[in-house]
């Protein structure tokens, strides 16, 4: 067995752990009321293990009433499309990227800001606390209920050469995703931005047509671009969390079978969320550590260079002066 095949099989068997205390819906038991649930990553995956024991606690909180049905991997489309599925209610629920919402609510933005937390305790006093309630409220305008935060990791650079502070950093052609924001970091950086699809990057990697990406853990390592980028700048700089929604349609529905479901759904939702965070973060710290294992050379950051970084970037700070007081707030959480 593989160490890959190793990793999914634990990751199934947690699933099944967090399941267990579930108990099979006898046959004669059929709900009255079947939602969807879209979710682009595989079934092991700690988002769509999190979804799973969303579609569980559904059930157990509303005897059998409500089924949610989970369809990963992409099954009812990428990310965007899921989106405007939902806003129509062709779909119930799903769990999205955060940059993916930004392009509809500018403002959301702000919570991609290279180097904004100091670390991941910092995040979720923000995500968990009046702020981020008043980002989720947001979603309202686009037709869509915001339910929780999920984890997605912090990102950090990784490249063919050893890069170990800002100066080495300077001309390298890095690959970002398909954002603005994204680019600019780089460019701020003094490196240059390169878009490639995400399941192209091994072999961008690997003929040299790029010299470095960034993900978290868990994505380098399930990708395998350690295999041919074994050099981890561990710069944490972003901690881009990713947002469980639900469709009006869905909460509307919910509310006509019984008055007390759209609570009950927001109450299952956030223990989803902690069942999510708890498996990303064990996700996250079995690929760090059987990857430094492997080999991958390992450069953390001290603090004074990591200000070299934060200085390099203020110009993307300045881009959100009118958000002042909120970048404030969320730098005394």
């Amino acid at each position: 067995m593989t160490r890959r095949q190793v990793l999914t099989a634990a990751a199934a068997g947690a699933a099944l752990t967090l399941c267990g205390c579930r108990q099979q819906e006898p046959e004669e038991a059929k709900p009255e009321l079947i939602l969807r649930y879209a979710e682009n990553q595989p079934e092991d995956y700690p988002t769509t293990q999190a979804a799973l024991a969303f579609a569980g606690v559904v059930a157990d909180q509303t005897n059998g009433r409500v089924k949610v049905a989970v369809y990963s991997g992409g099954e009812l489309g990428a990310e965007q499309s899921v989106i405007q599925q939902m806003q129509f209610g062709g779909i119930d629920f799903a769990r999205v990227s955060l940059s993916q919402l930004a392009e509809y609510i500018p403002a959301l933005s702000v919570l991609q800001l290279p180097y904004l937390y100091e670390d991941a305790s910092q995040m979720w006093r923000v995500l968990d606390g009046s702020i981020g309630d008043d980002f989720l409220a947001m979603l309202d305008e686009m037709d869509l209920v915001g339910l929780s935060w999920f984890d997605a990791g912090v990102r950090s650079f990784y490249t063919r050469e050893k890069v170990t502070d800002l100066e080495q950093l300077q001309g390298l052609t890095l690959r970002v995703q398909e954002s603005d924001m994204m680019s600019e970091m780089i460019t701020d950086l003094g490196a240059e931005p390169v878009q490639v699809v995400y399941s192209q990057v091994y072999a961008a990697l690997r003929n040299g047509q790029i010299d470095g990406a960034e993900n978290n853990w868990p994505s380098y390592d399930a990708m395998g671009h350690y295999e041919v980028a074994p050099y981890f700048l561990q710069d944490e700089h972003t901690r881009v969390p990713e947002i469980q929604l639900a469709s009006t349609a869905a909460i509307e529905k919910l509310e006509a079978l019984d008055p007390s479901y759209p609570e009950v759904l927001r109450t299952c939702a956030r223990e989803s969320a902690r069942t999510e965070r708890r498996l990303w973060a064990e996700r996250e710290a079995r690929s760090e550590k059987e990857l430094r294992e492997w080999g991958v050379e390992v450069t953390t950051l001290p603090d004074a260079e990591k200000q070299k970084f934060r200085a390099a970037v203020q110009p993307l700070y300045d881009l959100f002066a009118d958000q002042a007081e909120l970048l404030e707030r969320i730098k005394e959480s």
